[in-house]
């Protein structure tokens, strides 16, 4: 039975992929450290249910601390905290616009806490590693549809440096101490449980106040939002990938490739939920890319990948879950 530990188990994917990997009889250690980005209260829900599944095990640790994550790699006795696999880490310090206000914080989580997972997968012997990157390395140069081929190396947020300095850090460990390593680049992900900060969630939560929302720039920009559904196929095909034999780093759109204007988004949550949204328009913020598109030719091929969830549909699910989750009208 393949045991996988999983970084940032009470965040929002973090969560879906502790259930998706017992879904597939696989034992689960998840650590997560409660960062207060936002409510613990919302974390410990997102996991609420877990700790009664006889594969899981949940351990509370900040993977900057050595210590912690070699406990969570090496387990005790027989059972579930025993004999790690393979590793999926999706911890991170999040969001674009706060990592310009606390840069230092994002790169000690980001990249210091990267490479402390790395070395203390490198002591325990476990080299088979599935790293949580982000659209956000491809900044605002990368022709579109962006493709793994291009350089990415003109971010434009503290957030997105920091994501593609763990990338860097993770070839180097394939280089160095023969790991197999999958980095996926999410775009835009959502679904329940996503993080109350991100436009779908805030959105949703203003609308149905009445409250007013803000929206950043002239509502032209484009992002190619991925339901979590597709992104936990793209994951465990991943964890498939890095199973097999030969060390090998290799990275990975995960996109539903295919763009959505933001006045779109809003319009589209606006109808879900039968109301009039109050629009304040301000300038773009800064660090925020124009447009993100993924080109998923390779994850296709490599990966057999296959994104099917319309941004229609994962918008009216979306918009279920809220309702049913915080009393609304169905």
């Amino acid at each position: 039975m393949m045991h996988v530990l999983i970084t940032g188990a009470a965040g929002f994917i973090g969560s879906h992929a502790c259930r998706a990997c017992l879904g597939r009889g696989w034992r689960v250690t998840g650590i997560d450290n409660f960062d207060p980005f936002y409510d613990r209260a919302i974390k410990e829900q997102a996991i609420a249910g877990l700790h009664e599944e006889s594969g899981f095990r949940f351990v509370e640790g900040d993977i900057r601390d050595g210590t912690a994550v070699c406990g969570a790699l090496e387990g005790t006795g027989t059972g579930a905290g025993a004999g790690v696999d393979v590793v999926l880490h999706l911890a991170a310090r999040a969001g674009v616009r706060p990592s310009i206000e606390d840069p230092d914080g994002y790169v000690s989580v980001n990249v210091c806490g990267t490479a402390t997972l790395l070395e203390s997968c490198n002591k325990a012997g476990v080299k088979r590693f599935v790293f949580g990157s982000s659209s956000s390395v491809y900044g605002d140069s990368t022709p579109v549809p962006f493709s793994e081929d291009a350089e990415a190396m003109d971010p434009i947020s503290p957030y997105a440096a920091t994501k593609r300095a763990a990338e860097l850090h993770c070839k180097v460990y394939t280089h160095l101490h023969d790991f197999r390593i999958a980095a996926l680049r999410f775009f835009t992900v959502y679904g329940p449980r996503q993080r109350p900060d991100l436009a779908i969630h805030k959105f949703a939560r203003l609308m149905s106040t009445g409250a007013p929302i803000v929206q950043f720039g002239d509502g032209s920009s484009e992002r190619d939002y991925t339901h979590i559904e597709d992104i936990l196929q793209g994951t465990l095909a991943a964890i498939d990938w890095v199973m097999e034999d030969a060390p090998a780093f290799e990275l990975f759109n995960l996109g539903e490739s295919k763009t959505v204007r933001l006045s779109y988004l809003i319009e589209l949550i606006a109808g879900a939920l039968r109301v009039e949204p109050k629009v304040e328009i301000r300038p773009a913020a800064p660090g925020d890319v124009r447009r993100t598109c993924a080109d998923i030719t390779k994850a296709r091929r490599v990966l057999g990948y296959d994104p099917s969830m319309s941004i229609e549909e994962g918008i009216r699910r979306f918009v279920t879950w809220y309702n049913a989750t915080y009393g609304c009208p169905a």
